[in-house]
């Protein structure tokens, strides 16, 4: 199972109650912070638990760092713990409803926590339901496991790295934001609209199509960046980067790194 990082729906109902499996709802709302919680607690894959993007897999914000810092990982490693994945043994599937946006940030950091037994759910909530597979509003009772974090710290970059390696030849910079933004014509989040000069845009929603499945062959996407030593990864805040990061994966590459703090970092070093 640890080879998995995808699976479908069909594969986690045939392993829903398999001791060894835990599922994590990721749902968010960026426009509507309390949408996902909500959300769950109307619906949810049977036996999953809830995991917030901003109380459990962010910490708060900063002056500098980005809108969503990597999280206190003494607490989301209590959190993992109550949940019920055991480090290195738990198969955790994650899923969300907005394409892997959410549900690739917890994937990605459990593998930064040495945890690769986990994978995102194809199609996501979306398509568990539309094959008819059990929901639930019941609130599943604590798990019962130990998490120990085994740190990759290989994995992640801060900005000084970013500035130190973006010109160098063996290195790509990816920016995983929409197009738009990513050419500055649009930025309705941060103070500074466009991006770290040098960057490619690999705009993350091509992972997927519009229903939230993966896209066959994603190698495809990769034939400039797979020859790369390192390709460090970003978006608006280091949450949608983690969705390109899992399709470097899907496509072979292991080079990949995300640069936590990404535009929203980067830029606030530039505002007075």
């Amino acid at each position: 199972m640890n080879n998995l990082h995808v699976v479908s729906a069909k594969w986690l109902h045939d392993h829903l109650h398999d001791p060894q499996v835990v599922v994590v709802d990721c749902r968010f709302s960026l426009m509507d912070i309390a949408l996902g919680r909500k959300q769950y607690q109307e619906n949810h894959i049977e036996g999953a638990y809830y995991l917030d993007l901003n109380l459990d897999l962010s910490s708060s914000v900063q002056k500098h760092g980005g809108r969503h810092p990597l999280p206190d990982f003494d607490k989301l490693a209590k959190k993992l713990s109550q949940i019920g994945i055991n480090s290195s043994e738990t198969m955790v599937v994650v899923y969300d409803d907005s394409r892997f946006a959410f549900a690739s940030r917890l994937w990605w950091l459990l593998r930064y926590m040495g945890h690769e037994q986990v994978a995102v759910l194809d199609g996501g909530f979306a398509g568990w339901k539309d094959q008819n597979y059990a929901t639930s509003s019941t609130i599943p009772v604590d798990g019962i496991g130990k998490f120990i974090p085994s740190f990759q710290p290989e994995l992640v970059v801060d900005i000084e790295t970013v500035k130190s390696r973006k010109d160098l030849p063996e290195v790509v910079l990816i920016d995983s934001r929409e197009g738009d933004r990513y050419r500055g014509e649009r930025e309705p989040i941060d103070p500074i609209a466009g991006h770290i000069e040098d960057a490619v845009n690999y705009p993350w929603m091509e992972v997927t199509n519009e229903q939230g499945f993966v896209i066959e062959n994603q190698g495809d996407r990769w034939q400039e960046v797979k020859n790369a030593q390192e390709a460090i990864v970003y978006c608006g805040s280091g949450v949608t980067a983690c969705v390109n990061l899992l399709s470097l994966k899907l496509a072979g590459i292991e080079t990949g790194k995300l640069y936590a703090g990404s535009w929203s970092d980067w830029c606030s070093y530039l505002v007075p």
